[in-house]
């Protein structure tokens, strides 16, 4: 059953001044109950003055009498004793739960539901300002965090210590927990340590504590709705957890990790001390290690380790999506050209062809780049690879001469070029030679053959030669800079220049070589 509403606090907090979302936000009471309580208190015309010298109980039986009456008819629990008991090894709030049960039957009275039973508990230590022994359900919750301590490897180039962060992510019910030495704490890591974390438990718990992170929420107020990043409630809703921040200095929701992280240092940190590391990926390697032995290691005072109960609370675990969360990075209004691509860290990504000259988004993950118009996915395509330049990704469905014949076509280019001479033509062949498929050529080519518009024929077609002498296949941007700087000018003085030398040195053979008269 649900607790019992503090129809007296709303009233008091209600006559002081407050409105219904700040009393249920404060008060972290839901703000349907204090709606009813509210309207109840205006159907009957009941103030704050008219209880102000009743008992909780008295004013709560006021607004729900047949609640009342029914809450009675449950054998209230010994929580004091509960809460001595649960200090003892191996002693558990169900087995209290269960002994409670048999004590109500014997004495004849009813008791009450597990799920109240624990609430009354947890109430019991918040009043009284205990800590909870209250054991975690297993699947329920996993804590995630930063370690305080760091770890570092020596640069082998420049014999600088570079520092090495842990994530440290702890199931409370099992104490099974995951490390993970890392070289920043950036948002993206801070995702990829999660997607690594749930893989490692093999399954993913109904909720993931975090703690009040820059890279993991925007806005945590003490009234109001709690605001995360989007990338980190994306990871949450694709892998199926509620992402909750613990409140703001309150680590005591946050407690096995906190735990856990001073264990992780003596465990790991400590035990790797001697050690010297030139790199990440051996330091990974040894945490991994040691984070194993931590694991398998028998609790104090305990036969069992965390590696066996968390073998029981494996079951309980949500399975893994089929698919693991990309990181994702998003770019705003990208123009699709007239050749139906956009451009994407100097490549090409084709796109249907009915959204030439309109705007789009891009979708970049490690592997995938997906083309979004007007919020709707119209293509994806296989990342190009960092060092990779210049190069199409094109479906041919995008194309349009599927549909629609284009006003230029390959034939018509490159007549245009060889018209203007052999070594614009030789560019042009080059530029459709390095495509897949002959539309990607079009804009390359023409927009090569109209800097014959202006700067002529005549000298286009020099600096073409020119290029073909320098580079393999050249392009646009090579040739606007011997134009721009006149080297097209200095390359045809040059060789005419070599060409008349050329016919001077020539050696000039005699008449009686070609058959002519002779003296003799």
């Amino acid at each position: 059953m649900a607790k019992k509403i503090n129809v007296k606090l709303i009233l008091e907090l209600r006559d002081a001044g407050m409105g219904r979302n700040a009393i249920a936000s404060t008060r972290h009471m839901s703000r349907n109950s204090v709606s009813d309580v509210l309207h109840i208190a205006g159907a009957r015309g009941i103030a704050y003055s008219d209880v102000r010298n009743l008992d909780d109980q008295e004013v709560y039986s006021m607004f729900y009498p047949d609640k009342h009456a029914v809450e009675d008819m449950y054998r209230d629990p010994d929580y004091e004793y509960i809460h001595k008991e649960l200090k003892k090894v191996g002693v558990t709030l169900k087995l209290l739960w269960n002994e409670y049960k048999d004590k109500c039957r014997t004495e004849s009275g009813i008791p009450m539901g597990y799920t109240k039973f624990c609430d009354g508990y947890g109430n019991y230590t918040i009043r009284n300002k205990l800590a909870n022994h209250l054991d975690h359900k297993p699947g329920i919750i996993v804590e995630v965090d930063w370690s305080g301590p760091t770890m570092s490897y020596v640069d082998m180039e420049t014999g600088e210590l570079i520092t090495v962060y842990l994530f440290v992510a702890t199931l409370p019910y099992s104490q099974y927990s995951y490390v993970e030495a890392c070289l920043d704490m950036k948002q993206d890591t801070w995702l990829r340590c999660h997607i690594h974390m749930y893989e490692f438990f093999q399954g993913v718990t109904v909720r993931t504590v975090c703690d009040n992170l820059k890279t993991g929420v925007i806005r945590h107020p003490k009234e109001g709705d709690i605001v995360l990043n989007e990338a980190y409630e994306a990871l949450g809703a694709h892998y199926r957890t509620a992402i909750m921040p613990t409140g703001v200095r309150k680590p005591r929701q946050k407690a096995s990790v906190e735990g856990t992280v001073g264990k992780i240092a003596t465990a790991i940190i400590a035990s790797l001390r001697n050690e010297v590391f030139h790199s990440l990926p051996p330091l990974q390697v040894a945490v991994r290690k040691k984070l194993d032995e931590f694991n398998r290691r028998a609790f104090q005072k305990r036969e069992y380790s965390r590696y066996e109960v968390f073998q029981e609370e494996k079951a309980y675990l949500h399975p893994l999506p089929e698919i693991p969360y990309e990181i994702a990075v998003w770019i705003y209004g990208r123009s699709i050209n007239l050749n139906c691509h956009v451009i994407y860290e100097k490549n090409y990504y084709s796109c249907p062809y009915q959204y030439v000259k309109q705007k789009a988004d891009l979708k970049i993950t490690d592997a995938k780049l997906e083309i979004y118009v007007k919020g709707q996915r119209v293509a994806t395509h296989t990342k190009f690879p960092e060092y990779v330049i210049n190069r199409y990704s094109t479906h041919k469905e995008d194309m349009p001469d599927q549909f629609q014949q284009p006003a230029w076509d390959d034939e018509r280019i490159m007549r245009w070029a060889y018209s203007i001479g052999t070594g614009t033509g030789e560019v042009i062949d080059r530029i459709f030679a390095t495509v897949k498929i002959k539309e990607q050529g079009y804009n390359p080519s023409l927009s090569v053959l109209r800097l014959s518009k202006t700067y002529s024929e005549a000298r286009l077609e020099a600096a073409c030669e020119m290029a073909l002498t320098k580079v393999r296949t050249p392009r646009y941007h090579h040739l606007k800079a011997i134009l721009a700087a006149n080297q097209d000018r200095i390359y045809l003085e040059k060789k005419n220049i070599s060409q008349e030398n050329l016919s001077a040195s020539g050696y000039v053979r005699g008449a009686e070589y070609y058959g002519g008269d002779s003296n003799d």
